[in-house]
């Protein structure tokens, strides 16, 4: 064209699309109705890891596409994908029964419970998601990043066993219409008596679920793009379905649906087991028994000598299945009806007799399969609210996502709500009671109940639940491995996934496979609100999310809600999920996970420690909770090496990783030239803290002279409360043969400023003999000379001491010294009730002196103080 350049020409049809448009504004507000067909058509479910992943391993290597910019809005992006993954196959084969176990008005706060559930958790999302970029990695990477790496992987971890058993659930769902609905005839396993449908019921699951779970695993090995390819296929199966039981419910206002229910008496008969519904038929103007005469009396000749009680006293009658809207059922279905294991399904108010019928003929009946209550209908529920992260896993290729986000989400959450809310009332209203309870339809011929409803056909649902299996939750679980198989795709890793849906597989049972998916979803999200929470009550300087419909009290809420549903729909299972992300929790921690981000669990930490702190500022600590708070001062040699790291190790054993233990050391210089050198010194004391498993702090002060250093230590050492009151020094070695008066003076300096800050001081002599962490004492005494009274601290380091492993089977004995004119058998009772009261176990022994030391040193006026402080002590102790 003349009026175009070659730049421009070379855009082809896309540059005639937009050269159309009066303003570039109009582009995105007015698109064309062929573009928008356009983008539905190649509408896909891939998320964003996995999109690039599949166009990657589909370009050759010499010919490299050019990086598109994101460009997907909030429709196709978001809305679309969070729909098709919410809805699936408990619409189809499990709300009619919810409803008719529960009632409407239970059935609306399950779904009310259910849906708040996941409104306040997008909202938390929503916040989240729009703090920044969230790339592939979903769940994960919004709770590590807000709660840390521990939490991420525990909570990461749960969601993808949440997801791999969501594989499994929809492959049972799609099994469960396939053998039930569409061709029964395909079933391997057959009942051998008239009580065995269920075991081989289950049976054929496992079979045809581990078949299908073997060819899930293969299309994601090969690829998941050509089964992708039908995305749009399925959620337009799914949308018709919803649309046919509508279409179905308002025209049964004029024109119910056929579908007879066969009652003998109030009970629900199996209508696979008879033709007609009658105990007679006219053939040839000759009264003859029914099949329903010869189930229930196993003759054809009328004679009723072995006929079931209950069926002679009880007529047979036909009532419809589907009265329709206008039928005024809904009154009757308001109300709750559950069931136990094995109980017959009545119809209330019906005429009927009481009588005691046959064991043997419970199979003519329509039984309830498992007991239900309020609790297990929420755990079998929730799975068909989740899905509501499926537009945040695909952030990176969002034009928007700042905005696609929540609106999308938001909006997928009202949408599926809404069809939730008006089914369930729909269902209660149109149709027959027995007949919601009936699971598997076999009041209704073998019919799904949600088809009987349908419009035009009841194939339409079948075919649309079929595929609410295909179009999402099957295959996604294992998306998550399907990356390279030239450039090392993790294959065990597939296997590995494959193995544990192959677990939820073998239960066999949709009912009991759904609450454990339900957990760790609700465990997922109750940490995405837990994050929101968080970050929004710290007000760290980062947290400045674009969405601003958000509180903390709303993630509370949120939090709360999936707090009381995880233990409503099983205690036990909540428990479980609990220890599991406790358990990688611990785990993580362990390990240590490097980060290089931060997050709200250091921000609560800080804020936690600072409120700690400001309560310790509130007074004095009392007796009772004295402990010793050590300041240990170390010595590096000229290597800036640790002198006596047994001095770490006695520190270590005293404390037991237990309250304040604070690393000191001095380096002689000044500041400006030696901070290099104080920072390698402190990175050589922490590695050593690690090695001698010092919980504790380390502080390297430079100073011009060790006395002046160590004593800004023992002033400045500590935060607020948090400060030392003992300090722990090295007993000075050879001082008496160096000709450095510093060696004494420096030992000396330091006990004169201890005592002036009225700090305790322990002097450890012979610490290179002291014992290491690996070894231990079978046997042994930790003695203790008791002559001057110090408020008790000598018999507090010796237990404090047997807590740890290495002196824990030491005995512990007290000495003390009489005079030869004092009681030393008073004295020795005296000082074992004193231990007594103090509930300290050790020996007693009082060493008498033969002579007096010295007259400025009177052991008589020792001991009394001693004996009038132990009174003192103890009154403070008790």
């Amino acid at each position: 064209s003349p009026f175009l350049n070659s730049s421009e020409a070379g855009k082809g049809g896309d540059y005639y699309d937009r050269n159309l448009a009066l303003f570039e504004e109009e582009l995105d507000i007015r698109p064309k109705v062929s573009s928008l067909l356009g983008k539905l058509v190649n509408y896909t479910n891939l998320t964003q890891g996995v999109k690039e992943h599949e166009e990657a391993e589909s370009t050759d290597g010499s010919k490299k596409k050019v990086s598109k910019s994101p460009s997907m809005g909030t429709l196709m992006g978001v809305y679309l994908p969070c729909m098709q993954n919410i809805f699936g196959v408990i619409l189809f084969l499990r709300l009619t029964w919810m409803v008719g176990m529960a009632g409407v008005l239970q059935s609306f706060l399950i779904v009310l419970l259910c849906c708040c559930c996941t409104m306040l958790t997008t909202i938390s999302m929503s916040a989240i998601a729009t703090n920044g970029v969230v790339p592939a990695g979903g769940s994960y990477f919004m709770i590590s990043r807000s709660l840390g790496p521990e939490f991420g992987g525990a909570v990461g971890l749960c969601f993808y066993l949440g997801t791999t058993f969501a594989g499994a659930m929809y492959i049972l769902g799609a099994i469960e219409i396939l053998l039930t609905y569409i061709v029964p005839q395909a079933a391997i396993f057959y009942p051998s008596g008239a009580h065995d449908a269920s075991s081989a019921m289950l049976n054929n699951m496992r079979v045809y679920g581990t078949v299908f779970l073997i060819l899930m695993a293969v299309v994601v090995f090969v690829g998941v793009k050509y089964v992708n390819k039908f995305a749009s296929l399925f959620l337009a199966c799914v949308v018709i379905s919803i649309l046919s039981i509508y279409a179905g419910a308002i025209k049964s206002i004029f024109d119910p649906p056929e579908f007879p229910i066969c009652m003998l008496g109030n009970r629900t008969l199996i209508r696979d087991q008879f033709d007609v519904c009658a105990k007679t038929i006219v053939k040839d103007n000759i009264t003859v028994a029914s099949k329903l005469w010869e189930n229930f009396c196993h003759n054809t000749n009328l004679t009723t000598e072995n006929c079931d009680e209950y069926f002679l006293l009880n007529n047979v009658s036909e009532i419809a299945g589907i009265p329709g809207a206008a039928s005024g059922i809904l009154k009757d279905n308001l109300w709750s009806n559950y069931l136990e294991k094995g109980e017959i399904l009545e119809k209330e108010h019906h005429p009927s007799v009481d009588a005691t019928g046959q064991k043997n003929n419970l199979h003519l009946y329509v039984l309830s399969d498992i007991s239900t209550s309020f609790m297990v209908l929420v755990g079998i529920f929730f799975p068909s609210v989740t899905g509501i992260m499926a537009g945040s896993n695909r952030s990176g290729d969002l034009k928007d996502a700042q905005k696609s986000i929540p609106v999308g989400t938001i909006l997928a959450i009202v949408t599926t709500s809404l069809v939730y809310f008006s089914c369930v009332l729909l269902f209660g209203a149109c149709i027959e009671g027995v007949v919601l309870r009936d699971k598997y339809g076999d009041a209704v011929n073998k019919n799904l109940v949600v088809g009987t409803l349908s419009w035009p056909s009841p194939w339409v649902i079948v075919i649309g639940s079929f595929f609410s299996t295909c179009g999402d939750n099957i295959i996604p679980f294992l998306w998550v491995f399907g990356h390279g198989k030239a450039n090392g795709e993790p294959t065990w890793a597939l296997l590995l996934t494959a193995l544990i849906a192959e677990l939820g597989i073998l239960i066999a049972s949709l009912d009991m496979v759904a609450p454990i998916l339900s957990m760790f979803f609700l465990m997922c999200y109750l940490f995405v609100n837990l994050a929101c929470a968080v970050q929004t009550l710290l007000r760290t300087p980062n947290w400045r999310p674009r969405f601003k419909y958000y509180h903390w009290a709303l993630s509370f809420l949120g939090m709360s809600i999936c707090l009381a549903l995880m233990f409503i729909s099983s205690w036990y299972y909540a428990l479980v999920a609990m220890l599991i992300a406790g358990m990688i929790y611990k785990y993580i921690e362990y390990q240590g996970a490097e980060k290089e981000w931060g997050d709200g669990i250091r921000g609560l930490s800080l804020s936690a420690a600072r409120y700690a702190l400001l309560r310790l500022e509130e007074g004095p600590p009392h007796t009772k909770n004295w402990r010793p708070q050590l300041l240990v001062l170390l010595k590096l040699d000229e290597d800036l090496h640790v002198k006596y790291p047994r001095l770490l190790t006695f520190a270590s054993q005293l404390k037991a990783g237990k309250g304040l233990t604070i690393i000191g050391s001095v380096i002689q210089g000044n500041f400006l030239e030696t901070y290099g050198e104080a920072q390698a010194a402190e990175q050589t004391i922490k590695n050593m803290m690690d090695i001698e498993k010092v919980k504790g702090f380390c502080q390297v002060v430079v100073a011009n002279k060790v006395r002046e250093g160590i004593a800004h230590l023992i002033q400045s050492c500590g935060l607020g409360g948090m400060k030392h009151n003992t300090v722990v020094l090295g007993w000075p070695y050879g001082w008496r043969q160096s000709e450095d008066p510093r060696s004494w003076k420096t030992f000396i300096g330091t006990v004169r400023c201890t005592t002036a800050a009225h700090l305790a001081l322990l002097v450890p002599k012979n610490v290179s003999f002291y014992p290491s962490n690996h070894e231990r004492y079978n046997e042994g005494n930790i003695d203790v000379w008791w002559i001057v009274h110090d408020g008790g601290m000598l018999m507090l380091l010796p237990f404090l001491l047997k807590q740890h492993k290495v002196w824990r089977k030491c005995k512990m004995r007290i000495f003390t010294v009489a005079q030869m004119d004092d009681n030393s058998i008073q004295m020795k009772k005296d000082l074992a009730t004193f231990l007594y009261q103090l509930r300290i176990e050790a020996e007693v022994e009082v060493v008498e002196m033969v002579r007096n030391l010295s007259p400025n040193f009177t052991l008589r006026e020792k001991r009394c103080t001693i004996v009038i402080s132990q009174h003192i002590l103890t009154r403070e102790l008790l």
